[in-house]
């Protein structure tokens, strides 16, 4: 079965304004592309959330040491590191993805973040075997990050370019989804976890068991990407430059990064905003309101669990709005949100009562919707399809290494540093202003084709008077 056909306008279609060519995307195969995109970041995310759930027991396993502090400050610095490599992920798997076809990178991410996950559960603890322990948990670490490196740009550009154009918000919401279900997953098998087993039985075994489910969830990834077609318009792309230069040119990494500077400077502002905010609500909060504010674990957790829960609800509606109001109001939403109710919000968590707190952390969860519902649409849409997920992963990756995965570390040490338990609320007021400021200079994408591709249309929206051949 085709995946896209090629639409001919009728003979007065340049007098109407028309595109000499429109892609008619198909259901079914749209349908796949998103669960199978949805399904890689899932994974990844149940990865992050396990790890930041039961960061305060692999401080133990790994870096024994008797302040409860450094421990933690060593788990996350571990977690951090991942995301040192994650450019160089993107500089390597992105340009693969542009040359040689999304489909097949994505395969290889699949099985690479795989593999890393799974081997984190057989590591030997700090007691087994020294400093080996901690070693051999970076190094798993970094494999994590440089695989993730070609996983966000690609899945976000595999759904955009696979969706039509009115409705590229509400498919690309369903990437994030993926990752609110991987986050629940994890944290929901850590929460389980905890309340069943004693803390001995944690610390001996029980952690290993959400790392090593990542083996079976690999493999049923990468059967589901296996099966999907190249995307319609890098196959475009390809059979006019193989019909052309008989070859796909090789596009530089300096013309993917400084040949779209503006787009890039926009890409990691935006990406800064975005990550800031969610790596604070889902990786911070849960270590935030057992270390700072002496929660009791199992109930903190069951807190963000809710709030995940809330955002997974809300989360594809907020994508269908995105399709009708456009990206830049939804995500300035989110910008203007944070900046004036981060102190308010966590007032209401520092305050303690159960009510407040849900309060303080629903209203931060809503917020944050308004980047998750959005971005993935709107990301893509800054870049041609020459360079898309090249560019994508190399903006991408560097804003999330220099902002976003460094938020636990950061706001941890910073905590500790000042005492000032309100330092989460002004580092997320300070990534708004940046998000704010990139909003301000992004052009719309809503409801229109990707740069570099024809329109994308549902069989049923084809120009009057146009026929499809097979692509």
């Amino acid at each position: 079965m085709s995946s896209a056909l090629t639409v001919a306008p009728d003979t007065n279609a340049s007098t109407r304004g028309a595109s000499p060519e429109v892609t008619v995307t198909d259901p079914a195969l749209v349908k796949r592309a998103v669960k199978a995109a949805a399904l890689g970041n899932a994974m990844e995310w149940f990865d992050f959330g396990v790890y930041s759930y039961i960061a305060v027991t692999l401080g133990k396993v790994f870096f024994p040491s008797g302040n409860p502090t450094a421990q933690l400050l060593s788990t996350f610095g571990a977690f951090a590191a991942a995301f040192l490599v994650r450019p160089l992920g993107g500089m390597v798997f992105g340009p693969l993805g542009d040359r040689v076809g999304r489909q097949k990178v994505l395969a290889i991410t699949m099985i690479m973040m795989a593999a890393g996950t799974f081997a984190i559960g057989l590591i030997p603890s700090y007691a087994a075997i020294g400093v080996g322990a901690p070693i051999l948990l970076l190094a798993a670490r970094l494999v994590q990050g440089f695989s993730t490196g070609g996983e966000y740009g690609g899945a976000s550009t595999f759904i955009a370019e696979y969706a039509p154009d009115k409705k590229r918000g509400f498919f690309g919401s369903w990437l994030e989804f993926g990752t609110l279900a991987g986050y629940i997953g994890g944290a929901g098998l850590v929460t389980l976890m905890t309340a069943l087993l004693s803390d001995h039985d944690l610390v001996s075994w029980g952690w290993r068991i959400p790392f090593l489910i990542a083996g079976p969830m690999g493999i049923i990834g990468l059967y589901l990407r296996m099966r999907l077609e190249e995307t319609p318009a890098f196959a475009a792309a390809a059979a006019a430059a193989e019909k052309s230069e008989k070859s796909r040119p090789k596009v530089r990494i300096r013309e993917m990064v400084t040949g779209q500077w503006k787009a890039m400077l926009l890409c990691i502002g935006l990406v800064l905003v975005f990550n800031v905010t969610d790596y604070m609500l889902l990786s911070y909060m849960p270590s935030y309101l057992t270390g700072q504010l002496h929660y009791d674990e199992t109930h903190g957790l069951l807190l963000i669990l809710g709030v995940m829960a809330l955002m997974m609800i809300v989360q594809p509606f907020a994508g269908k709005l995105s399709d009708s109001l456009g990206r830049r109001p939804v995500i300035a939403a989110g910008c203007v949100g944070f900046f004036a109710l981060s102190i308010p919000a966590v007032l209401l968590i520092r305050q303690g009562d159960l009510w407040a707190v849900s309060l303080g952390l629903g209203a931060l969860g809503l917020l944050l919707v308004c980047f998750t519902a959005a971005m993935p649409s709107a990301l893509p849409a800054l870049f041609p399809t020459r360079v898309r997920y090249g560019s994508l992963s190399i903006g991408f990756n560097v804003s999330v290494s220099l902002f976003g995965g460094t938020t636990p570390l950061v706001v941890t040490a910073l905590v500790g540093a000042t005492g000032n338990l309100m330092m989460p609320a002004y580092y997320m007021m300070a990534a708004a202003v940046v998000g704010g400021v990139a909003v301000w200079f992004m052009t719309e994408s809503a409801r229109r084709p990707l740069p570099g591709s024809p329109p994308a249309v549902e069989s049923g929206d084809l120009p009057r008077g146009a026929h499809a051949t097979a692509a």
